[in-house]
């Protein structure tokens, strides 16, 4: 049920991560899902090094740190993403 949850967060991390960024991404579903995955990873790690820990009721600060994180995922990935399309079509 744990891979689950996080295929689940992960989706929803890309989707709003891709919808925060400006333009369009050109990056697929599944590849905005691994980010989405990684930055609820990283937001848990950097939300415990600031001292938050799960709380009662939502956890509105570890929440603003896994978006963040997905945010700069998606960023990066798309940067690379694109220049690895880009280099494929100028060897063809």
């Amino acid at each position: 049920m744990g891979w689950l949850w996080a295929i689940i967060v992960g989706f929803v991390l890309g989707l709003i991560a891709k919808a925060v960024i400006p333009g369009k991404q050109h990056i697929p579903l599944w590849l905005a899902t691994i980010c989405g995955m990684i930055g609820a990873i990283a937001g848990n790690a950097i939300a415990r090094g600031f001292g938050i820990e799960e709380t009662s009721g939502i956890d509105w600060g570890r929440h603003i740190f896994q978006l963040g994180a997905a945010i700069v995922a998606v960023l990066l990935a798309e940067m690379l993403y694109t220049a690895m399309k880009r280099r494929k079509h100028e060897r063809v």
